[in-house]
């Protein structure tokens, strides 16, 4: 697996980072998306901190996948209820 080193600047700050090279877009997409995110907490929420802008940013994130990860889990529990129905259908039509 080759790896790169890149740097990804947020908030101000650069950070290297070693990645696999199947990773650097997707890493680069996200700090990209980062810094876009503090720009809009800055001028629309009168944030002047990096540091409370980061911070809006983790919440928003981490809110993000917990929202993505409970509709995940409600759509495998939804198709295994309609699998269990079929199972159940076809089992009849069988006997």
């Amino acid at each position: 697996m080759e790896v790169r080193r890149i740097t990804i600047n947020i908030a101000g700050r650069v950070y290297p980072l070693n990645v696999p090279a199947a990773e650097e877009e997707t890493l680069r997409k996200v700090g990209k998306q980062i810094e876009n995110m503090i720009k809009d907490f800055e001028q629309n929420f009168d944030v002047r901190d990096k540091q409370d802008a980061l911070a809006m940013c983790a919440l928003k994130l981490g809110t993000n996948a917990e929202v993505v990860s409970l509709n995940y889990e409600k759509n495998i529990n939804s198709t295994n209820e309609r699998l269990v129905k079929i199972n159940q259908s076809l089992n009849e039509t069988g006997k």
